[in-house]
């Protein structure tokens, strides 16, 4: 360790004052005339600045415009695009003008935000680094040269091979882009005062998801505690980098086993207090990388908001509206489908990345505008402003663009039918083609008169709104009655699952799908769920539910395989089967599904209702 390292850590053991997060009272607004919210911005300053015009928050000259609105920025200002920085500070001057005219800026921190504080800069882009280029001091670029040759380096190189790998590795502009984002610098002051969640006029909004969490820990752990431990985490990193036990360069998941081998230099004993600060700092970084601000089940990463169906989500997410006293929430983090602003489960959720940074997402920026007229959502390039869509059904992987279900049950329907494709575990597999966009399907033969148990089962999870079910349709090949469901692509099944010990990582938890796979079969009693008809898609570890041909029994009660199987009906779980009144079992599964079968069917439904 050198002696300035030791100067400077000895300064650092008496530095208390920091950026704190913000107060209480700023979490929570009333009577606001009107929200505006924007997310995931990532750089695309051009199109950010579009949209915010066409709301009329700012005007020509980029100046404020919006009155007594509020702007809340749902995270994510950062990397990928090249713009961040200017996003930034624009923001930084709307903060005064806006409060000036009796409105205010909510910028709130995003997981990437997050992702730049402590050091995960995988998404950083190189027109990012160069904003800062010229900043860059040379005596930073070579202390932080010479400390990658001694502690990283791994002894292969050349001393000219070394520098042209560190060079290609950390750009110019890396170095000054640290420091302004450290606990004293530019950025990293700003961002460290920043709420995670906000409520203006009982509209939540958070960058990643309101994850149950958040009704354990409340607002105040959220905006104090997971955030007050992010800034801890920026101010500990700061010891170890005077100390070099780490590095700038080295990434947040690398910290603790960087700081597990660390071992100081037997050159320079540094005084005892300063050792003990530094191994306090150790141990703080070991234990704050695992803070749940960076889970996936925190607010800064969570999806279950957007992938979990409603059965899986509602309930959880009713239990957090109430704990924060909210109504709804809009959130980021994860680029809509079609890339338009979406809403789910009536309302609750409104989903607003619509992917702007268009080279990398192909989306546009759009505002999401509230007031006592309604929401309404203003796109960059179109003058007129529109309502958020419904969130599209989408149960697997889709060969063609964004086909819809109702675009798939056409295809299927009256697609042209190719039957020579494969037999897989005797199962039919066809592909069935439009002319110009085909989809793989599964034909089963009819099961009895009047019983097309794969076509009942799609007709009552779209009933639930299970999404689980892949699309099916009653359909004749070759001169023989049946059903083609559609065969999602890039899947594998519950047993290839558990041989590969995959899944921990879904963004909706496998176990809370399980609970409603388990829930959906005691009402149609399936005797046939194995783990080949148990699928995943892959890109999201959706649970899809297929081979429904030992389903649909007479049989009253819950079948065998599930006698010593707890599961829970939820809230959710109970309005949809409510709303299943024998009426619209009729209406809707009449032709797919005998007398018998109906009433057996009604039966359990209503053996759920009582349960629990």
């Amino acid at each position: 360790m050198h002696k300035q390292v030791i100067t400077v850590a000895l300064a650092l053991v008496t530095i208390v004052a920091f950026a704190m997060p913000a107060a209480a009272e700023e979490w929570r607004f009333d009577d606001v005339e009107r929200v505006v919210a924007i997310a995931d911005v990532h750089g695309a300053y051009t199109p950010m600045v579009k949209a915010l015009k066409r709301a009329q928050v700012l005007d020509a000259g980029l100046a404020w415009s919006g009155g007594g609105a509020h702007l809340v920025i749902v995270g994510d200002l950062l990397d990928r695009g090249p713009d961040s920085r200017k996003a930034m500070d624009l923001l930084m001057r709307l903060e005064d003008e806006a409060a000036a005219a009796g409105g205010k800026v909510h910028v709130l921190i995003g997981n990437h935000e997050a992702m730049n504080l402590v050091g995960d800069l995988r998404y950083v882009s190189k027109g990012e680094y160069a904003a800062f280029a010229d900043e860059e001091l040379a005596e930073d670029r070579e202390r932080w040269f010479a400390a990658y040759a001694e502690h990283r380096a791994s002894g292969k190189d050349s001393p000219e091979g070394l520098r042209v790998r560190f060079e290609q590795r950390y750009p110019r502009g890396f170095f000054a882009h640290r420091r302004a984002f450290s606990s004293d610098g530019k950025y990293g002051k700003w961002l460290l005062t920043k709420p995670i969640v906000v409520v203006v006029n009982g509209t939540a909004f958070v960058h990643g998801g309101l994850s149950p969490m958040i009704a354990e820990i409340g607002l105040d752990g959220v905006n104090n505690k997971l955030q007050g431990e992010m800034a801890e985490y920026v101010r500990q990193l700061e010891v170890l980098f005077e100390a070099e036990a780490l590095l700038p360069m080295d990434n947040f998941r690398d910290h603790p086993a960087l700081l597990d081998e660390f071992k100081p230099s037997a050159q320079f004993t540094p005084p005892a207090e300063v050792q003990a600060r530094i191994q306090s700092a150790i141990e703080a970084v070991k234990t704050l990388n695992e803070s749940d601000l960076h889970s996936l089940q925190g607010p800064l990463w969570y999806r279950g908001n957007v992938v979990c169906s409603e059965l899986v989500e509602e309930d959880k997410l009713d239990s957090v509206l109430q704990a924060i006293d909210a109504t709804r929430v809009v959130i980021g983090h994860t680029p809509t489908p079609g890339r338009r602003v979406l809403e789910r489960i009536d309302g609750k959720i409104i989903e607003i990345d619509t992917g702007m940074l268009s080279q990398y997402y192909g989306g546009s920026a759009n505002v999401l505008s509230i007031d006592q007229s309604g929401v309404m959502v203003i796109n960059q390039n179109r003058p007129e402003p529109v309502t958020p869509e419904p969130h599209p059904r989408r149960v697997g992987s889709r060969p063609v663009g964004t086909l819809t279900a109702h675009e798939i049950e056409v295809l299927l329907t009256t697609g042209e039918i190719d039957p020579d494709g494969p037999t897989q575990s005797g199962r039919d597999v066809v592909s069935v083609s439009d002319g110009t966009r085909s989809v793989s399907a599964v034909f089963t033969k009819r099961a009895a008169r009047g019983f097309y148990p794969d076509v009942a089962a799609y007709r009552l999870d779209r009933l639930l709104e299970l999404e689980m079910v892949p699309v099916a349709v009653v359909r004749e090949l070759d001169g023989k009655d049946g059903s083609l469901q559609f065969e999602p692509e890039n899947r594998i099944n519950e047993f290839e699952r558990q041989q590969q010990g995959s899944g921990g990582s879904a963004w909706c938890p496998l176990a809370e799908q399980w609970n409603a796979m388990f829930v959906f079969d005691a009402l149609i009693y399936n005797e046939g769920r194995n783990g080949r008809n148990i699928l995943y898609s892959l890109d999201l570890w959706q649970l899809m539910l297929n081979t429904h041909g030992k389903a649909f029994s007479t049989h009253k009660g819950v079948p065998r395989r599930l006698r010593d199987v707890p599961y829970h009906v939820g809230e959710a779980w109970k309005d949809a089967l409510f709303a299943l009144n024998n009426e619209v079992l009729q209406q809707v599964l009449g032709d797919v599904l005998d007398q018998k079968r109906l009433k057996a069917l009604g039966a359990r439904r209503d053996e759920l209702l009582n349960s629990n």
